[in-house]
């Protein structure tokens, strides 16, 4: 088994160009006179390479591409969730580089420093057509996020380029040599995952797909609506809630257990596993799997990386 993962996002830089190229200051020549030519050549060398980082920082910086798009829908989708629509159609290109399940884009707000990652939740397909993007957005108090779920429709924002490489899906392909899939997510890691199902995998041509989905409880666990669609596709929804009603009679914990229960399977290597959620999901499904294995990796709420 191979695994392959893209680096996160590269963080900003909030300096602006003129300081990022400052040049430090040269050493007082009584410092000068004590220093071997070795302690100088090492000296020069560390601050060149300070130089090196502070241009290709200023140039990581100058090549994010911001585009002002309107909200044309956000509303509710569960406790703490919100479903996020935003207009496109003014951007062709923006919308056709959205080709894979899995890929992200970053967004901020007017006069908002800090920009948000965020996991597209609609299909390539639905930006081609519809000239939009939707996403799943979590309200974390404090954050950007929180600010793009207290806006109202038509109020303007602005989005990156698309970014990463998407879910690699010839890593499960073709569908008779990986027949069954194990999808596991939790909270708003199933908006990745909504872009997978809806894309299409050939779930429909394997013999066994499940999606373990975890939440607190059903307040709290998004697209319950399409839920119906996606089992008609061929994929079995499996809830797993850790604090459940007395009510519920389904899978209970966290969704980890649920991977435990669920991993006693004939042929680890004919099964892949995709991911997306908390980290410490993650990290112990990906310890314990020895298949092919595909992952949107989140830490808080924000999808980092994709193998």
């Amino acid at each position: 088994m191979s695994l392959t993962f893209s680096p996160p996002p590269l963080s900003r830089s909030s300096s602006s160009l003129p300081h990022a190229l400052h040049t430090p200051p040269l050493l007082p020549m009584s410092i000068l006179r004590r220093l071997t030519p070795r302690h100088l050549s090492l000296h020069i060398n560390r601050n060149n390479r300070r130089r090196v980082a502070s241009v290709a920082a200023a140039v990581r910086q100058d090549t994010t591409v911001w585009s002002q798009a309107p909200l044309s829908q956000i509303e509710p989708a569960a406790e703490s969730l919100f479903h996020v629509t935003i207009d496109v159609s003014d951007f062709p290109d923006l919308a056709t580089s959205h080709t894979q399940p899995g890929q992200y884009l970053q967004l901020r707000i007017p006069d908002v420093e800090k920009p948000s990652f965020l996991a597209i939740a609609s299909p390539p397909s639905y930006a081609a057509a519809k000239g939009a993007f939707e996403f799943l957005v979590k309200s974390v108090a404090g954050s950007t996020a929180e600010l793009l779920c207290g806006l109202k429709k038509g109020d303007v924002v602005e989005l990156s380029q698309v970014m990463g490489k998407g879910f690699q899906l010839d890593r499960i392909s073709p569908p008779e040599k990986y027949p069954t899939v194990l999808i596991f997510a939790t909270g708003s890691g199933i908006s990745p995952i909504r872009s997978l199902i809806e894309s299409g995998f050939s779930a429909d041509e394997r013999s066994d797909v499940r999606l373990y989905y975890g939440a607190r409880n059903l307040r709290r666990m998004a697209y319950q609506d399409r839920f119906k669609d996606w089992e008609s596709s061929g994929v079995k929804i499996v809830p797993v809630l850790s604090q459940p009603d007395d009510s519920w009679t389904g899978e209970t914990g966290y969704v980890q257990a649920a991977f435990y229960r669920a991993k006693k399977i004939d042929s680890p290597l004919a099964t892949g596993v995709v991911l997306c959620g908390q980290k410490q999901m993650a990290e112990v499904i990906f310890l314990d799997w020895r298949g092919p294995y595909l992952c949107c990796k989140e830490l808080g709420e924000r999808c980092l990386f994709n193998n």
